[in-house]
């Protein structure tokens, strides 16, 4: 089970050659690839125009989707918080350290060009599909 950050996505819909955007047309191909509620709501918060909210919805509907934050992973994710702030690391963004916990308690790797995700996949055990 592979989960695309909104990162990736963002870069793979305008076009942009790069290792995770090669990863993401990859995993769409051969893996079962996941597209979480957080990460659908910040692709759609980008979009302009009605036509590129459809275009949107109807290129991410034949994934599987998946709620990333329930109670149980609210919890870890305030834990892992607490831990990357103990070790010095300040993540910039709540939905990060949540999209991160789902993917760790969901034995998911994650494709994302994120300086943030990267920190976790060392002190999380998030694994980047490579």
């Amino acid at each position: 089970m592979i989960l695309v950050d909104t990162s990736a996505w963002i870069d793979f819909f305008q076009g942009i050659r790069s290792p995770w955007t090669k990863d993401v047309a990859r995993a769409a191909r051969l893996e079962d690839v996941v597209v979480g509620d957080l990460i659908l709501v910040e692709l759609l918060q980008g979009v302009r125009q009605e036509s590129g909210r459809r275009r949107m919805i109807g290129a991410l509907s034949q994934y599987r989707r998946e709620n990333l934050c329930g109670f149980a992973i609210a919890e870890a994710a305030a834990a892992n918080y607490r831990l990357l702030r103990s070790r010095g690391i300040t993540v910039r963004g709540t939905i990060d350290v949540i999209i991160a916990t789902w993917c760790v308690e969901n034995d998911a790797a994650i494709i994302h060009n994120d300086r943030d995700l990267a920190a976790m996949e060392g002190l999380l055990g998030l694994r980047a599909y490579r």
